[in-house]
């Protein structure tokens, strides 16, 4: 990847961009703003189309460099399969649950159900306190590896699977997707009243006093959370499609519209009020959480400004997140063409690692924003190639949905408000 992506961008800025559609509200006027054409014209939809299947190609169908989706043995549901984090050479419900997102954006069920499949056989409890958890972490020959969920993966499964109810309708059991996906946020919610209280360390995802998410729904890991898990986009998707646990439809719902307006508080309790820059692991109340160096803005927190931009753009509830972008952005133009990944939240760099999963969700960040988007962060995304290596899974799995978060390609699927079982 060139270095000189940032210097290049700004050579490609049109004077005659695309005049933006209005951010707000974009999942039920179903007008979803395309970055790409803002900033520049002449990329039509079929380019854009190009550089989907060229994501597509490689990093579910491509070479033994390219690729993080392979075929497992079949289940007596059918065939499965799985996404590798090819680095750490092991499964993790964060790449099944992007897996799965991607598969139904893409409108590739065959792709969706075997990965579905996969979770649901491997990676999901059947028994003991966490039934209806999923392992965060497993073989490529199925669990176990570890023994505790990761908000994050539970989030985007229950997402993609009522998307995959309202795209493609519901089967028969493990594929009636929207009584799946209800599950699932049933468990979320009232894990602890199902047990009976907190039983063996568990808790319940959603922290009830706090309303927010919590990094692990077990122990001391339960008091805190991952400011990037902080999703109100699907909060509020949730709050329009929950079926509510034994019929309590109402009172779910607007428990989820709490919890996705506490996350829009909170987004601006964890960003710096300098740079914008938020932590991997936070307080509730917004302060980084020291541990392991994770106060620090790594990895995990690359995702947290896509996440207030992407609720913002679906549901216009939160016009601080213009704010934060603007900072957040206005800090990296201030690191030059090349900046590092890793930092102090005040902007202190810790090191010189580039990262393309930061460049990718930089751009989407500009979903937030009212005006046309700063073009140097639109072309570094779409300057990119897939990845290829031993580091491909993260970068290239952020990169693809950015893509399809900047093209307006990713969409809030939703079926009819009626409650589904």
């Amino acid at each position: 990847m060139s270095m000189l992506i940032l210097s290049i961008a700004a050579s490609l800025a049109s004077p005659a961009a695309v005049a933006p559609v209005p951010i707000s509200g974009a999942a039920e006027t179903g007008r979803y703003r395309n970055l790409f054409r803002e900033w520049r014209p002449s990329i039509d939809e079929r380019a854009i189309d190009a550089k989907l299947d060229r994501y597509w190609h490689a990093l579910f169908e491509g070479s033994d460099d390219e690729r993080v989706y392979y075929a497992a043995p079949p289940t007596a549901n059918g065939p499965a399969a799985y996404i590798l984090d090819v680095g750490n050479d092991d499964v993790r419900s964060e790449g099944m649950s992007y897996g799965m997102m991607l598969a139904v954006q893409m409108d590739r069920k065959a792709t969706f159900d075997a990965l579905w499949n996969w979770a649901a056989t491997h990676m999901r409890y059947k028994h003991g306190p966490r039934a209806g958890y999923f392992r965060w972490q497993c073989t490529r020959a199925g669990c176990p590896k570890d023994s505790v969920p990761a908000s994050d993966g539970e989030e985007y499964i229950a997402t993609a699977l009522l998307m995959a109810s309202a795209r493609w309708g519901d089967g028969q059991g493990i594929y009636a997707y929207a009584a799946q996906a209800n599950a699932i946020l049933d468990v979320m919610l009232h894990k602890e009243e199902m047990n009976g209280g907190v039983v063996a360390g568990v808790t319940n995802m959603i922290d009830a006093r706090q309303r927010q998410v919590v990094f692990v729904p077990q122990g001391r890991a339960a008091g805190f959370t991952d400011p990037s898990y902080h999703l109100p986009a699907f909060y509020e998707l949730w709050a329009r499609q929950a079926a509510g646990w034994r019929g309590r439809t109402a009172q779910d719902r607007a428990r989820w519209r709490d919890v996705a307006a506490t996350s829009r508080t909170f987004f601006a309790k964890a960003a710096h009020p300098r740079t914008a820059l938020s932590p991997d692991y936070a307080e509730f109340d917004g302060r980084p959480k020291a541990m392991d160096g994770h106060g620090d803005f790594r990895f995990d927190a690359f995702r947290t400004a896509a996440n207030w931009a992407v609720d913002q753009a679906w549901w216009g509830k939160n016009p601080q997140a213009a704010v934060l972008t603007d900072r957040l952005q206005r800090f990296f133009e201030g690191q030059g063409e090349s900046y590092p990944a890793v930092y102090r939240i005040d902007g202190t760099p810790l090191g010189r690692e580039r990262s393309t999963a930061l460049i990718a969700t930089n751009a989407v960040a500009s979903l937030a924003s009212p005006g046309r988007p700063r073009g140097a962060f639109i072309a570094a995304l779409w300057a990119l190639d897939p990845p290829r290596g031993r580091w491909r899974y993260y970068d290239g799995l952020v990169q693809f949905m950015a893509t399809l978060h900047v093209a307006g390609r990713f969409r809030a699927y939703e079926r009819s408000n009626k409650v589904v079982r």
